[in-house]
This record gives C-alpha cells, sequence and structure tokens, in this order.
C-alpha cells in the first residue's frame, strides 16, 4: 500500500503548512531566477518541516522538472560532478523549466569528502538552472561560501496546530474515527516532524480506521526521552548510586551539556559547603576524563564521565535535602548561543567583504569592518552600494545599521 507521506504529499505551494514567508521567498528565487544574484538557494530547518515537499509542489504548480540528487550519496569531487554536472548543462526534456535539488547537503563532511563542496561551489557560479539545497544545520564553518552564494530560506519548526490540520484532512480523506485529543497529541509529540506524524497516523490507523488516546498512549511511551529536570532530581535528590547510574539513560543531551545543567542547578539544590565542594570534586574529576578524550581520542573514558556525574554526584552529600528545589535551563548555554549567532551575522559580513577586497577575513574583521559599520550608520547612499557591491542580505544590513 502507497505511503501516506507519498499519497498525500503537496501538490500546490498553497497545500504547504506553516511556511508563508519561506514559500514566498522560494517562489520568488525559482520563477524569477534570471533576475537573481544567487544562482542557488539554501532551504534549512528541521527534519519534516517542509523543505523538499515545497519544491515539489512548487515544481508541479508551475509546471517544471525536478531534478533531485542526495548530497550523502554523492559526496566527494568526482561524483558530485558526474552527477551534478549534467544536470546543471543539459536541457530539461520537452523544454520544460528545471530544478536541481541537492538534498541533505550537510552530508559532505569535510576532509573525508575532499574536494566535494568546492566542486558545489564551481558549477553553481556556471548553472543555467535554479540550484536547490536542502539542510538541517548549514551553520559549520565549512559551508560559508555555500551560504554566501545563496539565498538563504529557514522553513522553521511546524507548530502542532499545523500538523493537527494535515492530520484531521488525512483522517477525513481515510475515514478515519479519531478522538480529538489522541489526535492533538499525536501533533504534539511529533515535535514538528510533519512526514514522521504522518507515518504514525498511517501505522496507528490504517487497518482499524479509527484513532484512540490509548494506542497514541502507546507509540509515544516507546519513543518518549526523559527530560533534564527529571534526570537531575534522580541524581541531586538520592543518595542511592543504583538510582543515579540510570538517570542519564533516556535523555537526549550529551555529556557536555550534562556539565552544564549540573553547574547551573547543583548549587541551588545542595546547601552545605562540604557536600557542594565534593560533588564539584567529581565534576572536576569527570572533566579530567573528558579532557583525555578530545586529546587521545579515547572513547572508553565516557563511562567515568557518565558515572561521576550521575553516582559520583548523588554520593557526594551526606543526606537527602528535602523540599522543591526549581531547576533551571543552563544560562550558559543561552549566552553562548547569543554570542554564536551574533559572531556569525559578523563574520558572514567579513567573508563576503574578504572575497571583494581579496583579503583575509580575519584583515576584514579587524580592519575594514568598523569602518562598513560606520559608513551604514553615517552614509545611507554609500551604504546602498556597498551592500548592493557585497550582496548583503537584509539580515545583514539591519546588523550593520543597529
Amino acid at each position: 500500500m502507497e505511503p501516506w507521506v507519498i499519497k498525500y504529499r503537496p501538490r500546490q505551494l498553497s497545500d504547504i503548512q506553516g511556511q508563508d514567508s519561506a514559500v514566498t521567498r522560494l517562489k520568488d528565487f525559482v520563477l524569477n531566477f534570471r533576475k537573481q544574484k544567487n544562482k542557488a538557494a539554501l532551504l534549512y530547518g528541521p527534519t519534516g518541516c517542509g523543505k523538499t515537499a515545497a519544491v515539489y509542489a512548487l515544481a508541479n504548480e508551475f509546471d517544471y522538472e525536478v531534478i533531485e540528487i542526495n548530497a550523502s550519496d554523492a559526496r566527494n569531487k568526482d561524483a558530485i560532478e558526474q552527477k551534478l554536472g549534467p544536470a546543471i548543462r543539459q536541457q530539461s526534456l520537452f523544454s520544460k523549466g528545471k530544478i536541481i535539488l541537492v538534498e541533505e547537503i550537510d552530508g559532505i563532511a569535510g576532509r573525508k569528502d575532499r574536494g566535494g563542496l568546492q566542486t558545489v561551489n564551481r558549477l553553481m557560479s556556471i548553472t543555467s538552472f535554479p540550484i536547490i539545497f536542502t539542510a538541517n544545520d548549514p551553520w559549520d564553518s565549512k559551508f560559508s561560501t555555500l551560504r554566501r552564494k545563496s539565498e538563504m530560506i529557514e522553513f522553521r519548526t511546524l507548530a502542532y496546530t499545523s500538523v493537527r490540520a494535515v492530520l484531521r484532512s488525512i483522517c477525513g480523506n481515510e475515514q478515519i474515527k479519531y478522538n480529538d485529543m489522541a489526535l492533538t497529541m499525536l501533533s504534539r509529540h511529533a515535535a514538528g516532524d510533519l512526514r514522521g506524524a504522518i507515518t504514525d497516523l498511517q501505522t496507528l490507523a490504517q487497518y482499524s480506521r479509527t484513532l484512540s488516546k490509548e494506542a497514541v498512549d502507546e507509540i509515544s511511551a516507546r519513543r518518549k526521552t526523559d527530560s533534564m529536570i527529571n534526570a537531575l532530581m534522580r541524581v541531586l535528590k538520592t543518595t542511592n548510586p543504583e538510582i543515579a547510574l540510570k538517570a542519564y539513560d533516556n535523555v537526549e543531551e550529551d555529556h557536555e551539556q550534562i556539565f552544564l545543567w549540573l553547574d547551573e542547578n547543583l548549587p541551588k539544590e545542595y546547601s552545605k559547603t562540604e557536600d557542594i565542594a565534593k560533588a564539584y570534586e567529581n565534576m572536576s574529576l569527570a572533566d579530567v576524563y573528558r579532557g583525555r578524550i578530545r586529546r587521545w581520542q579515547h572513547w572508553r573514558f565516557l563511562v567515568y564521565i557518565y558515572n561521576l556525574l550521575s553516582a559520583g554526584v548523588a554520593i557526594s552529600k551526606i543526606e537527602k535535602y528535602h523540599g522543591f528545589t526549581k531547576y533551571a535551563r543552563p544560562k550558559r548555554i543561552f549566552k553562548i548561543w547569543q554570542a554564536n549567532r551574533k559572531f556569525a551575522k559578523r563574520k558572514s559580513i567579513a567573508e563576503k567583504i574578504a572575497e571583494n577586497t581579496h583579503t583575509s577575513v580575519n584583515v576584514a574583521l579587524k580592519e575594514t569592518l568598523p569602518y562598513v559599520e560606520t559608513i551604514f550608520k553615517k552614509n545611507k547612499q554609500m551604504a546602498e552600494h556597498i551592500a548592493e557591491e557585497l550582496q548583503l542580505d537584509k539580515e545583514e544590513i539591519i546588523w550593520l545599521r543597529r
């Protein structure tokens, strides 16, 4: 039987849920390709949010042929040249318009796929057809040239209401009886992954033609990952090492993030100086093993890190602390995220300056960018000329004028 993700694939752009801004920009890029400075668009966002579906919906609505290539399958220089080269040079069948879709561009992995990204960047400059890349996370530094030469279009995580609207429509078409609460729960548990939600719906209701709350509860329980708040409670509220050792088994955060969570919340729970000192001593020892992993790649030390961050911290206290403690997400993570986001915009502008002035990015950051910032604040006419010359996007212009 045909998978429902294929059967109910959007046929036109109006069928795409919750991505109005991204869809408008994608449509403008493809339909006005000849006028575009950038010959590629980079669609980025989480799995199942509609990136690929939007490309096929646009192609179906405006009669374009789609040539799809998966970058994870064609990763090195020769493979990319062999697959992407003919696609950008040959005319479309029946003289139709053509879109070249390169899926999972973030699947190309640096040194292992040497020459792959350089080949992609070179082919972009000579294409006669719009190239559309998709990626979950395009912010690695190795994609800096690709980002600079592409129209960046963000597809946001879908709200559960958008997911629910699609599921409700499918239920109507498939004559599935559903409980409103069950449909809402299934939509929420999808966490923005519409493709995953549709697959879950087909799994639960394809044969029974009913969707019950009990069925959704069952599938959710199998996939549920524990929250860091609950994991912290198992560590900080117990002195039993066996309970603490299992605390992080089902959380999504890795050991690097667990360090930050403990650093933020341990002092809120432990009030005795000796308990705090011993807990941080165990965290310090875990950090020693973390350093050895980084230095020597001895990943067998990872088990010691988790043991020290769980049982080590738990038995550091003499007795349990009673009462309610409100745990919080580490502020340091948010500060790092803010700093990275701010610097990423600054670096992106510096990369464009460096390319146009034939200098290094570091020189552009230190010597040229401060003058450009001043110009954008003082001289509107010259700023517009620079923005056009450097091909700055709207967000970069806003950053310079802040």
